[in-house]
């Protein structure tokens, strides 16, 4: 791909991200960063074999309907892509060399080889950017913290993990920490697994969370958890349990926490 980049979203693709339930106004906002392994026809399915197209290096598989359940069960507006994360992954700046990856795990992306200036700038401009418009306008209007949605291979590199659900934060910890505190069960949660900030995966929580003052956190569940609806439910259910325990009590700690300079 060289010289001007056409248009890489016709009218037939849509938008770069969906808001649904938007007039929801319960206490979080959902955003899902790889909900979709749609790639646009213009981009000839980037060269990937046809096993690849829906593996979890195209997508995060069970985080879509996770998040329309914590949607659902919350009252929750919810920031969906619509584009996979190997056009663009929209948790990633336009400066990471993962924001438009050649290789993902062990899979191959011949489409995302030797991309031109004018290509990335597209992508940056037809996905990146209005996804993060989308996001930030909903956060603009609702008052709630951010909860980001993802799921993770059983299998990384040959290496499996142990790790069920990961409580991710960035340079605010509250929310993370209270969930892990308020954790109901039976499924086991652990903070900063099995990615960190260190690992460049908390964009999202930094750009739109952290800059607005806004309590966020980064669920990650693996994705053989999130396999049939009942587990799905199952996990939902746990999320809820300790967002709402953990947002009432941060909320009453907030309250109990006089401001600088009063009489105590």
């Amino acid at each position: 791909m060289t010289g001007n980049a056409p248009l890489i979203l016709t009218a037939g693709d849509g938008p770069a991200a969906d808001v649904l339930n938007p007039e929801g106004t319960g206490p979080v906002v959902l955003c899902c960063e790889h909900a979709s392994a749609t790639i646009p026809a213009s981009l000839d399915g980037l060269g990937l074999a046809p096993e690849d197209r829906l593996s979890h290096a195209a997508w995060d598989p069970g985080a879509l309907a996770l998040s329309l359940a914590l949607s659902e069960r919350m009252g929750a507006p919810l920031v969906a892509a619509r584009v996979s994360r190997l056009v663009y992954d929209c948790n990633r700046p336009p400066s990471s060399p993962g924001a438009m990856s050649a290789k993902s795990e062990v899979i191959e992306v011949p489409g995302n080889r030797n991309l031109s200036e004018a290509d990335r700038a597209a992508r940056v401009r037809e996905v990146y950017q209005p996804f993060t418009e989308t996001l930030g306008a909903v956060l603009d209007r609702h008052g709630g913290a951010l909860v980001t949605v993802h799921s993770f291979t059983p299998v990384f590199h040959g290496a499996p993990r142990a790790t069920e659900v990961g409580l991710l934060h960035d340079s605010d910890d509250r929310l993370a920490v209270a969930m892990l505190e308020n954790w109901p069960g039976p499924n086991q949660a652990e903070l900063n697994a099995p990615y960190a900030a260190s690992d460049g995966v908390t964009h999202t929580l930094h750009e739109q969370g952290v800059a607005r003052g806004r309590l966020n956190v980064m669920i990650e569940v693996r994705n053989d958890l999130l396999a049939e609806p009942a587990q799905v439910a199952a996990m939902a259910e746990q999320l809820c349990a300790a967002l709402s325990r953990s947002l009432a009590q941060l909320a009453t700690e907030a309250a109990d926490t006089p401001a600088p300079g009063a009489d105590v």
